[in-house]
């Protein structure tokens, strides 16, 4: 049986490079396909087969912004259509007229992808800002089971300056994770550094001596009691921002997040609580989220903090575990 050749490729740009054209970025993420030149890449996104962030881009010039997800549409696949506008509730926490910030709740895609067409968010900014068609300006990026505050950009001009303040490190990113314990020390830094794992793509991991350069830090807000092992509750802050950085760190420094399906480990079945066990075992994603945002405003250069309640399925893992009621600043 002979196995179809695949429809399109998808990568994403990554966080702390300099920017690249769109054309020599995309040479590159296909250096694998034989007489692939630089001449069809142009042609190829001349025809509005290259998309970013699921919107169509004709300018082969572009540079993309860190964390840009790209999506190459090979010829004889058909063209995804742009994203639609639906009107799907959203959790605005911050807007004026340049940008705002939405609490984007756990298991919701970013953006269109080959496997979730609609229902994303940039659907439903789309139908917030008023726009039947096209894509929205994401700033920041979540994955599907993180939940928390995402920024978005209501003009190509304050999506450029984001970017800048984001790149320049004037953004605060400030997570909340709840983790498998025992966690030893009451705060600590994390450098690592994080590359692509080789047996799977998808996922990361860390090393000493490859890799791109990669710190988080890491306070524990609260811990179960006694000796038995338990689950804490930890404020992560981001001092780079890599590609799955809190997950594959805190799993490097023995902490993995409970529920991650990817950096997980089946450590529930060490609890000494049965029903703090099955909960944990039984928690649908990552338990984390992006709770904090401190940065200028891109116009006016004020101070903004931007804050994502805690969501009710963590709220009811830490209360499961007597860890309720939560830090006053939560």
């Amino acid at each position: 049986m002979v196995s179809e050749a695949p429809s399109s490729r998808l990568f994403r740009t990554v966080r702390g490079e300099e920017p690249e054209r769109l054309d020599r970025l995309v040479v590159r993420h296909l250096a694998d396909i034989p007489r692939l030149s630089r001449t069809r890449i142009q042609e190829w996104i001349d025809a509005g087969r290259v998309r970013v962030d699921g919107a169509a881009v004709t300018r082969s010039s572009l540079r993309l912004r860190p964390g840009a997800e790209v999506e190459v549409l090979f010829p004889g696949a058909r063209p995804h259509p742009p994203p639609v506008a639906q009107n799907i509730p959203l959790s605005i926490l911050y807007e004026d007229d340049a940008l705002l910030a939405v609490d984007k709740p756990p298991g919701m895609v970013a953006h269109p992808t080959p496997g979730h067409a609609d229902g994303t968010l940039v659907n439903a900014l789309l139908f917030h800002l008023g726009k039947a068609e096209g894509g929205a300006g994401l700033v920041s990026r979540l994955d599907r089971g993180t939940s928390g505050v995402l920024l978005v950009a209501k003009a190509p001009g304050v999506h450029a300056r984001l970017t800048r303040i984001l790149r320049g490190g004037a953004v605060e990113k400030e997570y909340l994770a709840v983790v498998y314990g025992p966690v030893p020390l009451p705060k600590g830094r994390i450098d690592r550094r994080i590359l692509r794992d080789p047996q799977d793509p998808r996922r990361r991991t860390t090393s000493r001596s490859e890799g791109q350069t990669a710190s988080t830090l890491w306070e524990r807000l609260a811990e179960t009691p006694g000796a038995e092992p338990g689950i804490a509750l930890l404020r992560c802050r981001l001092l780079t921002g890599r590609t799955h950085q809190i997950r594959v760190h805190l799993e490097a420094e023995g902490m993995p997040i409970v529920g991650d399906p990817v950096y997980g480990a089946p450590r529930w079945k060490g609890l000494g609580d049965p029903d703090l066990a099955d909960r944990c075992r039984a928690f649908p994603r990552q338990a984390l989220h992006a709770w904090r945002l401190r940065f200028p405003h891109p116009w006016t250069g004020a101070a903004l903090e931007v804050v994502a309640p805690v969501p009710s399925d963590v709220a009811g893992l830490l209360a499961a575990a007597g860890l309720s009621p939560l830090p006053e600043d939560l």
